[in-house]
């Protein structure tokens, strides 16, 4: 149990933040903490675990927004039904995506899902009859939890906190099960893997399913919160990106790296955007270079994550006494 320790703290201060603390702006940062590192988390479990590193995951991303905005604003089902049918699009068009690009590797594969997300992205833009196009669908508020019209920022803290704890859980399980040790021995090598009877192509489909449906669900909560999805930022390169960025900075392949880079990513954001908020382009340069700067100090100096670089500290720490 002491490996989960730190996991467990993370969470248990999470969940008891919003007793303790009531200012709006925390309780609005960690709220966005907490979605972001579970849509990294989805993103690591097949960028991490299964080694299919993606940077199209914004179109499970924006399918699951879309779905839970047009649940309520189109065919007045509830958001939470929106969100179940989103996260059956998303693991359906993963499958199908994980299945046609099994045969390429390395850029290729990373080029295919880009392409996904901006087909999704023209899609969306164009379709103005059911998406509205480019203007966007602003979510109307029902007050209410069936309807997610929740004003209390400490009631979606707990709500997004449930999605963190059930996405880290299956990294766990990933990491302990038969199943998880396979998907490694693909990973590492896959024609091995094969040799040894390991079922790499339905590993690492079911692997691109779950963690679409995953994030699927991190969108649409996302929406919900916000109150308005955009295909320009649903479905861009920069949520991918994003979703890389904190599992790598974390901790590519550990199942509490993806919150701590997200934790550090959106804080770093939410003070940037407290204070440069105004100025427009100029929060959006200092940003992206202070992520840039980011990703070269953690892979310069701990190329294996915050997870990597905490986890070598405190073993040197507990080999002095000995």
């Amino acid at each position: 149990m002491k490996r989960y320790l730190p996991a467990i703290a993370y969470f248990v201060v999470a969940g008891l933040a919003p007793l303790v603390v009531k200012d709006a702006f925390f309780l609005d940062a960690l709220v966005l903490i907490l979605i972001w590192g579970a849509a990294a988390a989805a993103w690591n479990i097949a960028g991490g675990y299964a080694g299919q590193v993606s940077l199209g995951h914004s179109a499970f991303f924006g399918l699951g927004a879309y779905a839970a905005a047009l649940a309520v604003t189109r065919w007045g089902l509830s958001p939470w039904t929106g969100i179940l049918i989103g996260a059956g699009i998303a693991a359906f068009t993963g499958m199908v995506i994980g299945f046609l690009s099994n045969r390429l590797k390395g850029p290729y594969f990373v080029i295919a899902t880009i392409a996904l997300s901006q087909v999704l992205l023209i899609a969306a833009s164009r379709l103005k009859g059911l998406t509205s196009g480019s203007e966007g669908i602003p979510v109307p508020f029902r007050p209410g939890f069936w309807t997610l019209g929740i004003a209390d920022k400490s009631v979606w803290v707990w709500i997004v906190l449930v999605l963190a704890i059930l996405v880290y859980l299956v990294q766990v399980y990933l990491e302990r099960s038969r199943r998880g040790f396979q998907l490694a021995a693909v990973r590492e090598d896959e024609d091995a893997a094969r040799s040894l009877g390991v079922p790499a192509l339905h590993l690492k489909v079911a692997a691109i399913a779950v963690s679409a449906a995953f994030t699927a669900v991190c969108g649409a909560l996302w929406a919900q919160y916000i109150g308005f999805v955009d295909p320009a930022y649903v479905f861009s390169v920069d949520i991918s990106i994003k979703f890389a960025l904190a599992s790598m900075i974390g901790g590519v392949g550990t199942a509490l790296g993806p919150f701590l880079g997200a934790a550090l990513v959106t804080t770093l954001e939410t003070t940037l955007r407290a204070q440069f908020g105004g100025v427009g382009a100029q929060f959006i340069g200092t940003y992206l270079i202070l992520y840039g700067i980011a990703l070269i100090v953690i892979v310069r100096y701990a190329p294996r994550g915050l997870v990597g670089w905490i986890g070598e500290r405190w073993g040197r720490r507990e080999a002095k006494p000995a």
